[in-house]
């Protein structure tokens, strides 16, 4: 297969969208014909969350995926996304509600719990509790503090009241525990995820760097490792955590409950800050279009958030209930595109909002990204073609947020769908080649068949010298078609 006879239409693909947009799949979205629709209403990743549905369920969703993928030729990327920790206190009996100033006693029994004492079946939170934690409930809307401790229990206060009922879940959000990163359950679904080649993985609940470290020995290559920040001490480490990961996840939800609400919109500008800068990809989530759950339309406070983290410069946007279980999966991905679009278009058109250059490191690789850029620029060219066998020259154009269109051609079906979720990246398959002159002949006639370029245009071709040798990235020419 020649890459034009591979390439997707470029607009199917999101480059016109430089976002990328993340779809989760449930009950109401896996079939054939909603993934297809999914994907002409501008779906680049679609993420399988583990916290629901069995293997089996998961498997047949990456299964019709591939086969799509097959059908179309668009490299589809999908992200397993772990379950992670749960915790949860224990059964409680019905109706009953606490208050602020009443104190409860929290201990390993199983017995029913009432307004004064409540079991939790979790010895690593006894173990790290100390007086003065904050203790919440149900997604934070119930608010307590540790007041004292014994050997097997502790008595915490009622700051912010409420209904209190059965297996709800708990967020400490001033302590550390000691665990491991992945759960029994999840050491069994990512060895699943992992067999059946899924692209990314992305760890829930890390708390510090060594938990990306210690997955990362048993995932290795086999797909790109993504951290999802969702606890406040891993902003303690967070250049860390950057560091250890492939990519990052603003995963507000779990964030907006253990931190106070006022903070995490700045944590979200500091965190795709902080992964722009050293071109890792970064995915704002959560509660993006929510109201689209039950609703044909979005407020228009969801289409500023969605905008604004288009403008704090994100590699993808993430739609979660929307498309898993709302009843209106197709019309979120559309509008989210559509916002996406818009927002897109403001920033081309208003200097003052443009994505900042920034400081490049003395390597000739950055080097040669920023260069062929400029390059493209300066000759108008109509788009930049750039080899790559490991997906890192893709990684380096894309941190410069260009406005010329850019395609990345690789021999390697892996390396397209792992840089779907790249801002601005669209990719195509190249032949194995060692010879310069052939890969522009190629790249020439692959913008020449796809009319990406006008007759007499320029196209800005980047690659390494030796030719198909992974971290040589130090070449670029101009080619008039």
């Amino acid at each position: 297969m020649t890459a034009s006879e591979a390439f997707p239409d470029m607009v199917t693909n999101g480059q016109k969208r430089a976002t990328k947009i993340v779809a989760t799949l449930g009950n109401v979205s896996s079939d054939p014909d909603s993934l297809r629709r999914l994907i002409e209403a501008g779906v680049n990743v679609f993420r399988l969350n583990f916290s629901h549905g069995t293997q089996e369920e998961q498997g047949a969703r990456i299964d019709a995926i591939r086969q799509i993928e097959t059908e179309t030729g668009i490299p589809t990327c999908i992200l397993a996304d772990m379950q992670g920790p749960k915790y949860r206190i224990g059964e409680v009996a019905d109706g009953v509600d606490i208050k602020a100033g009443d104190q409860i006693t929290f201990d390993q029994d199983k017995a029913i719990g009432s307004a004064t004492r409540v079991g939790m079946p979790h010895p690593e939170i006894f173990a790290a509790m100390y007086p003065g934690a904050r203790f919440l409930m149900d997604d934070g809307k119930l608010v307590l503090v540790v007041k004292s401790l014994s050997d097997d229990s502790f008595v915490a206060e009622v700051v912010v009241g409420g209904s209190l009922k059965s297996r709800k879940g708990v967020n400490i959000p001033d302590i550390v525990l000691d665990t491991k990163p992945l759960t029994d359950k999840d050491m069994s679904d990512l060895e699943f995820a992992l067999s059946k080649n899924v692209d990314w993985v992305a760890l829930s609940f890390v708390q510090r760097a060594s938990d990306m470290v210690e997955a990362r020995a048993l995932v290795g290559k086999r797909a790109a490792l993504m951290a999802k920040i969702e606890k406040p001490s891993a902003l303690k480490e967070l250049g860390a955590i950057i560091e250890a990961s492939d990519g990052i996840m603003v995963a507000r939800g779990d964030l907006g409950v253990e931190l106070p609400p006022e903070d995490v919109p700045a944590w979200q500008k500091k965190i795709i800050a902080k992964c722009r800068m050293v071109g890792k990809p970064v995915v704002v989530a959560t509660q993006m279009l929510e109201s689209m759950i039950t609703a044909p339309a979005p407020t228009r406070a969801e289409a500023s958030d969605v905008a604004g983290a288009v403008f704090d410069g994100t590699d993808a946007v993430m739609l979660s209930a929307e498309t898993a279980a709302g009843q209106y999966p197709i019309e979120s991905v559309e509008i989210m595109a559509r916002i996406v679009r818009a927002a897109e278009t403001h920033i081309r058109e208003d200097a003052a909002s443009k994505h900042a250059q920034l400081p490049v490191e003395p390597t000739v690789y950055h080097a040669v990204a920023r260069a062929s850029v400029a390059l493209a620029d300066a000759v108008d060219a109509d788009v930049m073609v750039a080899f790559s066998t490991s997906g890192n020259t893709a990684i380096r154009i894309a941190r410069e947020r260009p406005d010329t269109p850019f395609i990345v051609m690789t021999p390697h079906m892996d390396v397209q769908r792992r840089l779907a979720i790249l801002w601005g990246t669209t990719t195509a398959h190249s032949a194995y080649s060692q010879d310069f002159e052939n890969a522009i002949a190629e790249a020439a006639d692959l913008v020449r068949k796809n009319g990406m370029a006008s007759n007499g245009g320029h196209i800005v071709v980047v690659a390494g010298m030796p030719f198909g040798i992974a971290g040589t990235t130090n070449s670029m020419r101009v080619v008039r078609i």
